[in-house]
Formats: C-alpha cells, sequence, structure tokens
C-alpha cells in the first residue's frame, strides 16, 4: 500500500515507475468504501477518476506529463462547482442539480492535470461548526467516531485526515476551513479574501466567504494555492495584482519574527484550560527561541461574534433567495398553490433548520426597522476591526491565537445551544471580518488525545508571509509538543 507524503516525492515515484496514477487512484477508491462509515465523500467520481488516471499515465510514457499537479488526487467539498457534476451544498433544496459550469480553482487544477475524485460533505450551504446540519447525516471524526470533525468543511478535512484523498478543498465564512482542520489534525489554510476566485463557489456570504485548502505539509499547501491564485475575470472582488510564487517560501530556520497575541484570548471563560495552558508555552518558546511576542490589548473581542453573526445571515437571507423552486432545484409538488405559497412551501421543505434559522435572522436586520440598530452597527464594527488590525501589523508580522476554545466535541453536545454553537466560532470569524489570510497549524494534543492547532494571521494579502512563518513553525515544533 503506497502511502502519500507530499506531492513531490509521490511524482518522483510515479517518474520512477515505482507506481501509476491508476494505481493510486483504485488505492483510494478502495480506502473511501473501507472508511465509508466516515461519512466525508456524499460521491465518489470512480470511473471518471480512473480513466483520468489512465490518460496521464500514458502521457507520461509519452513523456508528456508536463502539469504541476499531474497525478494529485484531490477532492472538493460540495459547494464547489465542477462542470457537469452534482453540486448539492448539501441541502434537499439542490437534490440532483448538476453545474454547467467549474468554479475558477477547480478549472485551474485540472489544467495542471489534478485528479478530482469526489465532493465532499459539510454543513448545508455551508452553514455550521459541527457538520451535523447536513442533508446527507454527519461526517465522523476519525480520530474518535464519538466527535464532530468541525465545520462546515468536516468532510474535507477528515478526508485529508483519513488518508481517502492527498489535499482536499474547502470554504472559509467564519472558520469553516481552519476549525475542522484544528479538530482533525490536519493543516488548514484560509487565504487573503480575494486571492483565490470565488467564481464557482456557492455563496453563503459573499464578503466574506474563501476557498480554503487542507493539506499534510506546507510545501504541498504553497504548490496548490499559486496555482489557484490570482486574479479572475469572473469574479470582480479578487486581488487582481499578480500572486507571489508561494512555492519559494523563504525557509530560514534563522529568521525572527514579530508576534502579537490578544491576552483576551486566553482569558475568555469558555477557553479549554489545557488549550490555554498549551498557547502560553508556546508563546514562552517562541521568545525563548529569540522571536518577539508581545501582549496586544485588542478590546474589540466580545463583538467579533455579534458582528458576524448579523453581517453573514443578513448576507445569506440575499443570497440563498434565488432558491426558490422555480428554474432549478427542488420544487414543492402541489402545483396549484398561489406565488407566495409555492416559495414558502418550497423553502420550507428544501432548507434544513440551521439555514432557515440564519435567513431568519438575516431577513430581521434587514428589516426597515432593525437595519440601522444591526446592520450599520456591525458593518462599523468591521470598519474598527480592519483599522485596528492595520495598526497592529504596522508593527508585528504576525498575530497568534488558538483556532478553536475546544477540541474536537461530541456529536450532540452543542445542537441544542446554537449560541454556545456560533461561540465556537469565536477565534476564527475574525479573520474573515478583516480579509485576513489564516491558517491552523496542528502542533498539540490534548489529554484526551485529540489534536488542537495554533492559528496564525497575517496582514491582508500578505499571503506569502504567513506561509513563510507557517513553513519555519510548522517545521521546527510539529511532532515536539504534547
Amino acid at each position: 500500500m503506497y502511502v502519500f507524503e507530499s506531492i513531490s516525492k509521490y511524482q518522483a515515484d510515479l517518474t520512477a515507475g515505482r507506481i501509476t496514477c491508476e494505481n493510486i487512484v483504485q488505492q483510494y477508491i478502495l480506502a473511501i468504501q473501507q472508511n465509508q462509515h466516515l461519512n466525508c465523500f456524499v460521491e465518489v467520481f470512480g470511473e471518471e477518476a480512473k480513466a483520468r488516471a489512465i490518460d496521464l499515465d500514458e502521457k507520461r510514457k509519452e513523456g508528456k506529463a508536463s502539469g504541476k499537479l499531474h497525478g494529485v488526487v484531490i477532492a472538493i467539498k460540495d459547494v464547489i462547482c465542477y462542470a457537469n457534476h452534482t453540486v448539492t451544498a448539501a441541502s434537499s433544496i439542490l437534490k440532483d442539480f448538476n453545474s454547467l459550469y467549474s468554479a475558477t480553482a477547480v478549472a485551474r487544477l485540472l489544467e495542471e492535470d489534478a485528479i478530482i475524485i469526489g465532493r465532499l460533505n459539510c454543513d448545508e450551504f455551508a452553514m455550521g461548526s459541527s457538520n451535523e446540519n447536513s442533508g446527507y447525516g454527519p461526517v465522523l471524526n476519525a480520530r474518535d467516531n464519538s466527535r464532530v470533525p468541525g465545520g462546515s468543511s468536516g468532510g474535507s478535512a477528515v478526508a485529508v485526515q483519513a488518508g481517502l484523498c492527498m489535499l482536499s478543498l474547502g470554504s472559509d465564512t467564519g472558520g469553516s476551513v481552519r476549525q475542522p482542520a484544528d479538530f482533525c489534525g490536519i493543516l488548514g489554510y484560509k487565504p487573503s479574501y480575494g486571492r483565490i476566485s470565488r467564481y464557482g463557489l456557492i455563496a453563503y456570504a459573499s464578503s466574506f466567504d474563501q476557498i480554503g485548502i487542507f493539506a499534510t505539509n506546507t510545501v504541498d499547501l504553497c504548490l496548490i494555492l499559486k496555482i489557484m491564485a490570482g486574479p479572475d475575470e469572473f469574479d470582480s472582488t479578487s486581488i487582481q495584482e499578480a500572486p507571489a510564487d508561494y512555492t519559494a517560501v523563504p525557509s530560514s530556520p534563522e529568521k525572527r519574527f514579530r508576534f502579537a497575541y490578544f491576552p483576551d484570548t486566553l482569558h475568555h471563560p469558555g477557553l479549554d484550560p489545557e488549550i490555554k495552558k498549551a498557547h502560553e508555552a508556546f508563546y514562552e518558546q517562541l521568545a525563548q527561541a529569540g522571536h518577539q511576542v508581545e501582549a496586544v490589548e485588542f478590546e474589540y473581542i466580545d463583538y467579533i461574534v455579534p458582528a458576524y453573526y448579523v453581517l453573514t445571515t443578513a448576507e445569506a437571507s440575499s443570497n440563498l433567495s434565488r432558491f426558490d423552486g422555480v428554474k432549478y432545484g427542488y420544487r414543492a409538488p402541489e402545483p396549484e398553490l398561489e406565488l407566495a405559497e409555492f416559495y414558502s412551501k418550497t423553502r420550507s421543505e428544501g432548507f434544513g433548520p440551521e439555514v432557515k434559522r440564519r435567513i431568519m435572522l438575516g431577513t430581521f436586520v434587514l428589516s426597515a426597522g432593525y437595519f440601522e440598530a444591526y446592520y450599520g452597527k456591525a458593518q462599523r464594527v468591521r470598519r474598527h476591526l480592519v483599522n485596528k488590525t492595520e495598526a497592529i501589523f504596522s508593527q508585528y508580522d504576525a498575530i497568534l491565537m488558538p483556532t478553536s476554545p475546544s477540541i474536537a466535541f461530541k456529536f450532540g453536545e452543542k445542537t441544542n445551544d446554537p449560541i454556545k454553537m456560533f461561540l465556537a466560532d469565536i477565534y476564527t470569524v475574525f479573520a474573515n471580518l478583516t480579509g485576513l489570510p489564516g491558517i491552523s497549524l496542528p502542533l498539540f494534543t490534548h489529554s484526551t488525545g485529540m489534536p488542537f492547532g495554533l492559528q496564525i494571521m497575517t496582514s491582508r494579502g500578505d499571503d506569502l508571509n504567513l506561509l513563510s512563518i507557517s513553513h519555519q513553525l510548522f517545521g521546527q515544533f510539529r511532532g515536539n509538543i504534547r
């Protein structure tokens, strides 16, 4: 059985003839079948993936293997469009809907000879922190099947965690890549807002959404980001400047960085004591290694989650209004209904409870009597966060904080308390409100045996610096901290 370590080693083994793309794809398909209980895949493109693998093997024999991702097996979250393939956002309202086009990110992977092996389970319309809100049922954490994998990109995280693909794509609106990565003990990266085109990503909250990456090492992460990043004529919010060469990330172990952390993030009453202790010890370890690590007072911590949920639900209310059963997707069966009744019945039956909750919250905060009291104030909080963050990055290279206040929790533990569930995002939504790039590095192990990570953020657009820091710290401290 072939064990994937990195793209470079895998491609070297292909070139040397020790393995073939066809063999590897068959191995992954078998592994997915053997791990169906995890429920991370909602569809496997088995025959298609094998045919593409055979074609790539032939190209390699003919000396035509030029793609940077030649033979790399990738899976995609069920909110990312792939032409002529089903995409449902894990929702009944899009059951059996086939996409007419591919997301720009997917198209760029395919251009470099990647193999897309399937689509992955997630919280419905990417709304959730546990993957318990999926129309396909929950995803199980491979480390402990009684625990959630995190959300909303739980299937994407578990697919990499369990070795069912080499890398995967998720989406991150408020931590939906970093938090599952934290719970599953792998790397989870959210680029700067606009770094990867959102074209072909089913929208939850358009000013927050970003396609993210799950990987097992920083070198592979840098390569796949390099391929997907860049301006896109189909996405006016994409960063127009050409991206840096992320594969040329500096790796000098002698470089020292200036780190800031917010004391309130470590003193929050919801933070697991072991996570607090591990982060305090790690910050001290960084300081002893010669890095500058300083506490920075940040007075807006208690406003972050409320502002996030006001703004994202408002955008969701607008974005999800297009799913009405008229042109595509689920349609209420009674043909004699009046139009308003038809809309109401279709959407009531098609959307799940969490999605309906957020649509109603968003509609409320956008209503005439409450728009300024909630939406307007939340936008001003967002502006204050951006200004404060820019001031911090004028003095520091990066901000450090926990990824999540807890390790992966048990199924059902928070489902009856939406506020408790929302507070699980307290450390991750900050990056989405401000457009920062963020990453979760799997550096720690809890006394329960479950992993948890370190979250690092740099200034908006400075993905290269974030990856440089991550590469250095992950290489230096991975496996050394318990």
